[in-house]
């Protein structure tokens, strides 16, 4: 599979969770003169806490340098969870590889975009830091939780897969209002400084829609969903799930 450009955010790699092995399939089944990796790739808050990282997570990073060596762009956008990055911001590694704090994209359709990672737009992420990781502590108890009820699906051999975490996400007022001002504001400050769409990542929740004119697309993350954002050669943007891709 040969795209434009791929848009991968929320990796998290050094956490329990992080589906890296998916991620290694998507790097070695696709080509793209573009990948973007948009924030929350190395997740330093988990790795504070508790050090948990597989050999998949070093097979990933090994894999993106050796895309750079043979000439795919890599750009590193640093996000909240990897923010020990951003004082070194911009760096360039090599020809190919640099790390930035956000970035503009000039798209085949003739769009600009802003492309980062999103927390500065995170109210919370922002002024109130203790309850940003509290949050973060909450969120990998969750996915402890999801963990054990797949288990639990697969023992008695229940063929529907149901996530609590999404389903908070989705069905929960305060969670969906947060969402949804978190677009509307990304969206906005975009809009406001000139582009005409914006791809990020930050709140785990693939998406691809327009927000008053303005192109909103999310890639998603590689702990639950395996989503990304990918741009075709005819110039059309599309959110792939990884997952439902190998099924085909």
């Amino acid at each position: 599979m040969n795209y434009k450009s791929i848009f991968v955010s929320d990796v998290h790699l050094g956490t329990r969770f992080s589906q890296a092995e998916h991620l290694l399939e998507l790097l070695k089944e696709t080509e793209c003169e573009n990948l973007f990796f948009v924030g929350d790739i190395i997740d330093g808050w988990a790795i504070r806490r508790k050090f948990k990282w597989a050999q998949s997570h070093s097979d990933v990073i090994q894999k993106v340098l050796r895309k750079a060596r043979k000439g795919t762009k890599v750009f590193f956008i640093t996000g909240n969870h990897d923010e020990f990055l951003r004082p070194f911001a911009p760096l360039l590694m090599g020809e190919n590889l640099q790390i930035i704090n956000e970035t503009e994209y000039d798209a085949i359709n003739g769009k600009k975009y802003l492309v980062t990672h999103g927390d500065f737009f995170d109210s919370i992420t922002m002024t109130k830091r203790w309850l940003a990781l509290l949050g973060d502590i909450g969120y990998d108890f969750v996915l402890y939780l999801n963990h054990i009820l797949n288990k639990l699906r697969k023992l008695l051999r229940i063929q529907t897969h149901w996530s609590l975490s999404k389903y908070v996400k989705d069905n929960v007022k305060s969670s969906v209002s947060f969402i949804t001002d978190f677009e509307g504001t990304l969206s906005e400050h975009a809009s406001k400084q000139g582009y005409q769409g914006v791809i990020c990542g930050h709140i785990h929740k693939a998406e691809s829609k327009m927000i008053d004119k303005v192109e909103y697309l999310n890639c998603g993350d590689w702990v639950e969903s395996c989503t990304c954002v990918v741009e075709h050669f005819d110039g059309k943007f599309e959110v792939v799930h990884w997952l439902e891709q190998l099924k085909k």
